[in-house]
């Protein structure tokens, strides 16, 4: 298990490696620069600037400058927000995205695994039909268009809760329940569809011929290879629920992680772009490692192979 964990570590640094180098190479390539918007700016301040930022050196330098600050954890400052590390604003901006993305996550889980099990076990019934035209539906909708739907229901006509902005302690809910019900489509299809292709194993008519309970088949037996698709999907959508949504933490005016990488990415702040970046693909390793932990150790057939 060692071993497979030490392969898959390696793997991720790899990779984290990979998106800085990618996502430098694509900042330096855009037109334009993080100054060249400050117009009434003097040639000669724009100098001293892109000298006191390390700007002006060669774009390797200044890459090696880049992934030596962050395999030492010494990170860059921000290029808009004078005074101020990347580190402190993905710090503060993180929290208020997890408090969106975990409640979001289990809303997710908590509508679409019942969902998708009641699909399955009722093939080709208004019970399957029903569930998964409300899946399609969850699909096909973006948060940009649910989002103000349930703002107007929930905020503006029965004003239960905050139309926008983070103030009260009841602010996460109607961000996270957006999130929840998209999310929980996706989980829905991948719950029906790995249940089905599990029920109809060999090992599940051999516990039938058994004399097993339908209950003992599908939960003990079953829900555990079942799962997995759903856990290939938990890896990369915890790590987006957790970053913060785009769009949905502008519909409801979030100062939440993807309010700064926008801001980011429309300024040309370069190194908070990167940071963000980076601190993505950082989670994505985190949450598959510890998805393929997870299969690993339910479907021997996988094993700990490194």
């Amino acid at each position: 298990m060692l071993r497979f964990i030490i392969s898959r570590v390696l793997q991720g640094i790899v990779v984290i490696f990979a998106v800085i180098v990618i996502t430098f190479l694509l900042l330096k390539l855009s037109p334009g620069g993080p100054f060249n918007k400050e117009r009434e700016m003097q040639p000669h301040v724009r100098e001293m600037l892109e000298a006191y930022y390390g700007l002006d050196q060669p774009w390797y330098v200044q890459l090696w400058r880049q992934v030596k600050g962050y395999a030492t954890f010494h990170f860059p400052p921000s290029l808009k927000m004078p005074g101020r590390g990347v580190d402190e604003i993905i710090a503060q901006g993180f929290p208020v995205s997890a408090a969106i993305g975990l409640p979001a996550l289990l809303i997710a889980l908590g509508i679409g695994v019942p969902l998708g099990a009641i699909a399955a076990l009722n093939p080709r019934s208004i019970e399957d039909r029903t569930s998964m035209v409300l899946a399609t539906l969850g699909l096909c909708m973006p948060s940009l268009v649910l989002g103000p739907l349930i703002a107007m229901i929930f905020g503006m006509k029965l004003r239960w809760f905050n139309v926008s902005g983070w103030y009260d302690s009841t602010d996460w809910v109607l961000p996270a329940t957006t999130l929840g019900i998209i999310y929980s489509a996706y989980i829905a299809r991948l719950t029906r569809g790995g249940l089905r292709e599990t029920l109809a194993q060999e090992f599940i008519r051999t516990a039938r011929a058994k004399g097993a309970s339908e209950g003992a088949v599908v939960f003990v037996h079953a829900f555990k290879m079942a799962c997995l698709p759903v856990l290939n999907f938990l890896g990369p959508a915890a790590a987006g629920l957790l970053t913060g949504s785009l769009v949905t933490e502008t519909v409801f005016q979030i100062p939440g992680l993807g309010q700064h990488f926008v801001s980011a990415a429309v300024n040309r702040d370069d190194n908070l772009a990167m940071a963000t970046a980076a601190f993505y693909a950082a989670l994505i390793v985190g949450f598959n490692l510890l998805v393929d932990i997870i299969q690993a150790a339910l479907n021997p057939k996988i094993g700990f192979k490194g």
